[in-house]
């Protein structure tokens, strides 16, 4: 089986990679070659596919014409002209396209908590959400009326042991760990008691590599989650126990972090993780039988931060951001204090 892997080296589809070449699948990676010595035994086109001009286009098609795919996995389309670039580039050339979309597309605020790949799409709130909406749209066109095989898999909030999973960060979550290490407040939004799914990318990649290849899976669209669920205080809470620290939460409503003019903190919390989301996953096993996802948020915390504790260079500190959490806890301290006297 031969795969074409457009990214491949990412927080995600780097576990998608590594599983597929265990699996002993043949693998082309196309991206911009900057992380693709993480995967040995890998091919390689080196194009930064999203600045193609219709020249780099016609280039890459002819690059790309002596080769036929099992399966395309696009990790990095965000627009529908990516997609529809994809769409004449890979036409007759797979026999199964898997487009990378989000579980935030679901409807928002839902009508119901729990959700199936049945639930509506519609995201007010974030604007990249609705863009993976139209792109999903465009690709079931294709389907429809030109046969273009498509599998549309919507990832939730998925981390690997690079990336740490916070609910609310600046240019980098390192710097809500170096926090909690530092006994400083941390900023949760709202009260910490909707519920959230974190999924470790080794357990989304054993769920996509099932997908991949599979007849029953086109024309298919597929959430990837964990079947856990926790509150944002238990999250915030492992990852301080994980520190041997304790935590001191800062809790801000999200209507308030939604109005910092120094952050655009209304999409991804209004639009994403402000909201309760439980995943129904009934769908993906019956596709891939025998799926579960195997790590515990507990345990795949404690192998990221094994893992950025043991890289400095993973420890990016993000001075805005904490100036921005030290002005939020003196204000919020404020607040507290005023209403004390009503």
């Amino acid at each position: 089986m031969k795969a074409l892997m457009i990214g491949g080296t990412g927080n995600i589809s780097l576990y998608v990679t590594r599983r597929l070449l265990k699996e002993r699948w043949e693998v082309v990676l196309l991206n911009r070659g900057t992380a693709n010595s993480a995967c040995p035994g890998a091919r390689a086109y080196a194009c930064d596919i999203n600045a193609c001009t219709a020249l780099d286009e016609e280039n890459l098609a002819k690059l790309l014409n002596s080769e036929c795919f099992d399966a395309v996995a696009q990790f990095i389309a965000y627009t529908p002209q990516q997609v529809e670039r994809d769409i004449r580039l890979f036409a007759g050339k797979t026999r199964q396209y898997l487009f990378i979309s989000t579980a935030s597309a679901y409807q928002k605020p839902l009508s119901h908590p729990v959700v199936t790949e049945s639930t509506p799409l519609s995201n007010p709130y974030w604007q990249y959400s609705r863009d993976k909406i139209a792109c999903e749209e465009t690709l079931l066109q294709a389907y429809r009326q030109q046969g273009f095989p498509i599998t549309i898999v919507r990832p939730s909030h998925t981390y690997g042991d690079s990336r740490l999973a916070v609910a609310l960060h600046g240019g980098s979550p390192w710097q809500v760990v170096k926090r909690i290490l530092e006994n400083k407040p941390v900023p949760i939004p709202g009260d910490g008691t909707s519920l959230w799914t974190l999924t470790h990318a080794e357990d989304f990649a054993r769920g996509f590599v099932g997908l991949m290849g599979n007849a029953h899976a086109i024309g298919e669209s597929v959430h990837i989650t964990s079947d856990e669920s926790l509150t944002w205080n238990q999250v915030y809470q492992i990852i301080a126990q994980a520190l041997n620290r304790e935590l001191k939460p800062l809790y801000i409503p999200t209507e308030v972090l939604s109005r910092a003019a120094s952050y655009d903190f209304a999409g991804g919390l209004w639009g994403d993780k402000s909201n309760t989301v439980l995943f129904d996953n009934s769908k993906l096993k019956r596709l891939v039988p025998g799926f579960t996802a195997r790590i515990r948020f507990d345990q795949g915390i404690r192998r990221v931060l094994d893992n950025v504790l043991s890289n400095p260079e993973l420890q990016q500190e993000d001075p805005r951001f904490d100036a921005f959490c030290d002005k939020a806890a003196e204000l919020m301290t404020n607040l507290a204090q005023e209403f004390a006297k009503l």
